[in-house]
């Protein structure tokens, strides 16, 4: 497992040029005569975008794909903190200067094991795999800045108290960095900007940040009081601020990245093909961070990718990305140079490595997620529905996605009678649907049966529904901001309630991707002066995810929660005898 991934990635030819004598001692080696080697090479492990998944991840989204040597794509079942531990107990032996680094979204969109415990148990789970430090993701924001606080410093849940008689929350023992991220009021960071990891005279700094567009993804309540600045400037500020104080070696941990063109985890970045490397923010984003940076840990868009990227010098610099879910791990080779106690950028090397089911589980793991196991049962396994075959939702690369047309329908269903909102249609945004419907049992539950637990983990942030006011017009530009203004290098397809139909037209360029014309409700064609009630979350019903136009709604109702509209659908539309079937999915007609 521990060989070298294919598409390990080298910064540089080894034959460019080196500073005099940097390997005059090689790596870690002395020259007999008791001196310490001029070079000693730190191990740094990363990983990215956990979101709380401690089990493994179920379906689809617990895979990861490999691509061999003929072409033919493996499909291979990945991750489990019970994996993860043993994956990075093993890869540190007989590494002496070992440091484990994340990427952000430790936490936030959790299954119902973490979730329902405020993600308590994820933080132990971190704190036990030794991780030394993380930036800070979008979804660390969820619950807002106190309860991020509590997450770093401890204490017992505000509201539900202690969870474990007689235990009170220790909180991370290792430091959150949140460099861009301050207090509206007084300016300051709201939580230490970088980090730096000593051992026997090697120094290596970590700046944390997430994206600056957390605002437009995170509730606003999660984001009161705070403000987001650019991530380029932060960096380069504190990596200046490192420099002045003697630390050469800088780590940047950025919660934002980009997307290789293959999802192949051993794809290789590089490959000077047409049409081959990363695109996405995170390209421009690492052309413009100073030199004194020597790598770049990111995440966020929940890719595999080892990649280089110039510096704004034009010297190739590693970027690397590990998925998410716990389901690989990158292991990057930092040769620190005593002397200048800089890091040889030459010799940078890294590669992505799978976190397989067919290792040992970690023991102390395996005690952790069966205690808090335990104190969630009588919530998680509560039988919620039935269904006939797997309903994929995160597992779907697809625009519509069967899971988004049974949630769209359930929330459109539940808040249709006129008490209720008298909805009309509903639309869900794509990334809050956070796994998929499985038919296998995770459980004792038997195939089929569909538990509170396994519908916590399709929708964890139980958002409060709301019935909004909106014009036809209103209407239509919402379904073009999908496509455009924030949107456009990403699309955003929402995902449609029952009579909704449109035709998407991805061989055109923003806004026009959506065919206006071709709207239709319930075979009508929008009208753009006509009031139209409109079934969303809050969060997108505050504009979230770059739709002002949904934000502009009026007459507001605010109904059930979106995880409780989903399981009166399941209950309502499903049994042992009469499963819920995966729905066609024909609502939005794409043309390629």
């Amino acid at each position: 497992m521990l060989a070298a991934a294919a598409g390990l990635a080298t910064v540089g030819a080894l034959v460019a040029a080196m500073p005099a004598g940097a390997h005059d001692r090689g790596h870690g080696h002395g020259n007999g005569h008791g001196h310490k080697p001029r070079t000693v090479d730190v191990q740094l492990l990363s990983f990215n975008d956990l979101h709380g998944n401690l089990e493994p991840p179920a379906g689809s989204a617990g895979n990861v794909s490999k691509t061999h040597p003929d072409g033919t794509v493996e499909s291979i079942p990945a991750g489990g903190v019970e994996y993860l531990a043993t994956s990075l107990r093993t890869a540190r032996k007989g590494n002496p200067y070992s440091v484990t680094a994340a990427g952000g979204d430790m936490v936030g969109a959790s299954p119902l094991l973490s979730g329902l415990f405020h993600d308590e148990p994820t933080i132990e789970a971190l704190n036990k795999l030794d991780l030394d430090v993380t930036a800070v993701g979008n979804h660390e924001f969820d619950e807002g800045a106190t309860e991020l606080a509590r997450l770093q410093n401890g204490g017992c849940h505000p509201v539900e108290g202690c969870y474990e008689k007689g235990k009170k929350f220790k909180g991370a023992d290792f430091p959150y960095l949140a460099a861009n991220v301050t207090k509206e009021k007084t300016g300051k960071p709201l939580l230490k900007p970088y980090t730096v990891w000593k051992k026997n005279g090697v120094k290596i700094g970590f700046i944390g940040v997430t994206l600056e567009g957390t605002p437009d993804i995170v509730t606003a309540n999660g984001v009161k009081g705070l403000k987001f600045h650019d991530e380029v400037e932060t960096i380069n500020k504190y990596a200046r601020e490192l420099d002045r104080k003697g630390v050469k070696s800088i780590v940047a941990l950025i919660h934002e990245g980009g997307a290789p063109a293959s999802t192949s985890y051993n794809y290789d970045c590089d490959s000077p093909g047409a049409g081959d490397g990363i695109s996405g923010p995170i390209v421009d984003i690492a052309k413009g961070i100073t030199p004194k940076v020597d790598a770049l840990v990111t995440g966020h868009t929940h890719q595999a990718y080892v990649c280089t990227v110039p510096d704004p010098s034009g010297k190739p610099r590693m970027v690397t990305s590990a998925s998410s879910f716990g389901k690989l791990y990158t292991d990057t080779t930092l040769t620190y140079d005593r002397r200048t106690k800089d890091i040889v950028r030459t010799s940078v090397k890294s590669a992505n490595h799978v976190v397989t089911r067919d290792q040992p589980k970690a023991p102390d793991m395996t005690r952790l997620i069966d205690r808090w196991n335990k104190l969630a049962a009588p919530i998680a396994n509560r039988p919620q529905g039935w269904i006939s075959a797997d309903i994929n939702g995160r597992g779907s690369t697809a625009p519509e996605k069967p899971l988004g047309n049974v949630i769209a329908d359930a929330q459109l269903e539940g808040l249709a009678p006129a008490d209720k909102g008298g909805a009309e249609v509903a639309f869900m945004n794509p990334g809050g649907i956070r796994a998929d419907l499985v038919h296998k049992a995770s459980g004792s539950e038997g195939d089929g049966v569909v538990t509170y637990g396994e519908a916590f983990t399709v929708q964890p942030f139980t958002n409060m529904m709301n019935v909004v006011d909106l014009t036809g017009a209103q209407l239509v530009t919402a379904l073009r901001q999908q496509v455009s203004g924030p949107n456009e290098a990403s699309p955003k397809i929402l995902q449609v309630s029952r009579g909704l139909t449109y035709t998407l037209d991805l061989t055109k360029s923003g806004a026009d991707r959506v065919v206006a014309d071709t709207i239709k409700l319930n075979g009508e064609a929008i009208d753009p002066a006509r009031t139209y009630r409109v079934a969303m979350n809050e969060f997108l019903a505050g504009g979230g995810d770059g739709f002002p136009a949904l934000g502009e709604g009026t007459n507001k109702l605010v109904g059930a929660s979106d995880l409780d509209l989903f399981n009166a659908y399941l209950a309502a539309h499903s049994s042992a005898t009469a499963p819920l079937a995966p729905p066609a999915t024909d609502r939005i007609t794409v043309i390629r």
